[in-house]
């Protein structure tokens, strides 16, 4: 039915909730998951010439980002690992998160999208989230919204 899963996160805690779910429906279908964090692009000063003494450089800003989603993916590895799927992991730099999210599902033939109905900005709207909502209106592949309750 469906071999390959993406399964975006933001390492919220309602987004580790959702990659769990999309985890155990993959071992279910014994599918390959790949699991993506999308980071925004670096910002470059106001005034180039001006670098703030505070703030990352580019180089640092990446670095940031790829250990913040080694901390995100971390659980997710090991549980893909110990229900015997085949995993990979990618981190993608882009403004567009929901876009980056249709394209990598794209370049890895992903025939299924798992993610959750909210993410950083919480259980306090009553639709969908909107990086979910800009996904189900740009994906071509199904997408499955997973539900996550408030405790």
């Amino acid at each position: 039915m469906y071999n390959t899963i993406l399964l975006p996160t933001d390492g919220s805690e309602l987004f580790q909730a959702c990659v769990s779910a999309g985890l155990e429906f993959a071992q279910q279908l014994q599918a390959g998951v790949v699991a993506v964090f999308v980071a925004g692009n670096y910002q470059y000063p106001l005034y180039v010439d001006i670098v703030p003494a505070n703030g990352p450089t580019e180089d640092e800003y990446k670095i940031a980002m790829q250990t913040m989603a080694e901390n995100y993916f971390r659980p997710v590895r090991d549980a893909a690992a110990m229900a015997g799927l085949a995993y990979q992991e990618v981190i993608q730099f882009n403004d567009s998160t929901a876009k980056e999210i249709v394209h990598t599902a794209q370049e890895y033939a992903c025939d299924l999208i798992f993610m959750g109905s909210h993410g950083r900005s919480g259980l306090g709207q009553f639709l969908l989230g909107s990086v979910t909502t800009k996904v189900l209106s740009l994906c071509q592949i199904p997408v499955l919204v997973h539900r996550i309750k408030h405790h």
